[in-house]
């Protein structure tokens, strides 16, 4: 999935970091989670995961990846539907997903607010999807509420259906990255008809923890040897940038306004977008965290000043600065050779005073 600052590229780079510098230790608390790519990296290394987002897309994400750790059977539900797959050795999430990506398209509020002839009353229609992909979109979502409702599916099952849905329709948005926007020329890739994907299931033996929080709210209650922030580097809050994707996740036909259909996001913004109240979070977390270890993964870009978040942390213990270079494509790119450009990323590790 296209996120701001996704780490996907440089965890190898990160973890190679960690054992350099020897941050050891069974149990990682993932302070931003986002899409989940971090947590789903250490929970395949074994490591006990605790993770937490202001986002409930990112919710779903956590409870179908981290939280839940079998493979599921959607037993009850395979039975009810009685449906025959065109692969003779489907596992039964393949088999769900082929069922759901035959059902009847219908209108709902996707299709009504975020395809062109839904909102052909606008002086701007919106263009973030195709028509035909909206009802796609509200059928599929209506009918894994629906089974949730007639008690067919479990809410590990729900969850991983609902992460499904959340992880295929980045694929088909007229976006050029984030959903704050909408192109007004069509991506290809955006009018090819929509076609659910299964996600994987990631399991460990060990029992992992995910809330949908602010995660400073769980200083008390969470204690992990590893504490990664992956926290917004500038004034760009996420979830004006990924509201659609919460209003997917969440379904709850919210008021929306202006020319994106933005829904209300008073309460998920964070204090990480502005920069005296970052550092003054950053403090509360490097005090009050229950860690041995402590990585700021921020960058050369980011609106904490380098001096402001070394002074802050070694306040608790000893403070090392890691630099990396990586070759970063903006969002509209489309690949263009002079779009790219070259920053650091930097690691600030806090191991705290015992």
């Amino acid at each position: 999935m296209r996120y701001l600052g996704n780490k996907e590229n440089l965890l190898e780079k990160i973890y190679q970091v960690m054992q350099l510098k020897k941050i050891q230790g069974n149990s990682f608390f993932d302070f931003f989670a986002g899409t989940t790519s971090v947590s789903k990296f250490f929970k395949k290394l074994n490591y006990q995961i605790y993770s937490s987002d202001l986002m409930y897309f990112s919710y779903v994400l956590q409870r179908a990846y981290i939280s839940n750790n079998q493979e599921l059977n959607f037993e009850k539900l395979l039975k009810k539907l009685n449906f025959q797959s065109t692969s003779l050795f489907a596992s039964p999430i393949h088999i769900v997903v082929e069922y759901l990506n035959q059902i009847e398209p219908v209108e709902g509020f996707i299709s009504q607010n975020y395809t062109p002839f839904g909102t052909s009353e606008l002086e701007i229609p919106r263009m973030y999807y195709s028509d035909e992909n909206g009802k796609i979109i509200d059928a599929i979502r209506q009918k894994i509420e629906l089974w949730k409702i007639e008690d067919l599916i479990n809410e590990n099952e729900y969850f991983v259906l609902l992460a499904c849905l959340i992880e295929t329709v980045p694929f088909y948005a007229n976006i050029s990255g984030v959903y704050a926007a909408f192109q007004k020329i069509w991506d290809p890739r955006a009018v090819k008809k929509m076609i659910l994907r299964p996600v994987e299931f990631v399991v460990n033996n060990k029992e992992n923890f995910t809330y949908y929080k602010n995660s400073t709210e769980l200083l008390n209650e969470v204690e992990a040897d590893i504490f990664y922030l992956d926290p917004p580097y500038n004034q760009r809050q996420y979830a004006p940038n990924y509201h659609l994707l919460e209003t997917i996740a969440k379904y709850d036909n919210p008021k929306i306004k202006g020319v994106a259909g933005l829904r209300d996001y008073q309460n998920q913004k964070s204090k990480f977008c502005n920069a005296t109240t970052a550092i003054q979070e950053l403090n509360d977390i490097a005090k009050k965290g229950k860690f041995k270890s402590l990585i700021l993964s921020y960058n050369t870009e980011g609106i904490m000043q380098q001096e402001d978040i070394i002074s802050t942390l070694e306040k608790y213990g000893e403070v090392e600065l890691v630099e990396f270079e990586y070759l970063r494509f903006k969002s509209n790119s489309n690949g263009q050779s002079n779009t790219k450009k070259f920053i650091h990323e930097q690691l600030y590790i806090l191991k705290k005073y015992a």
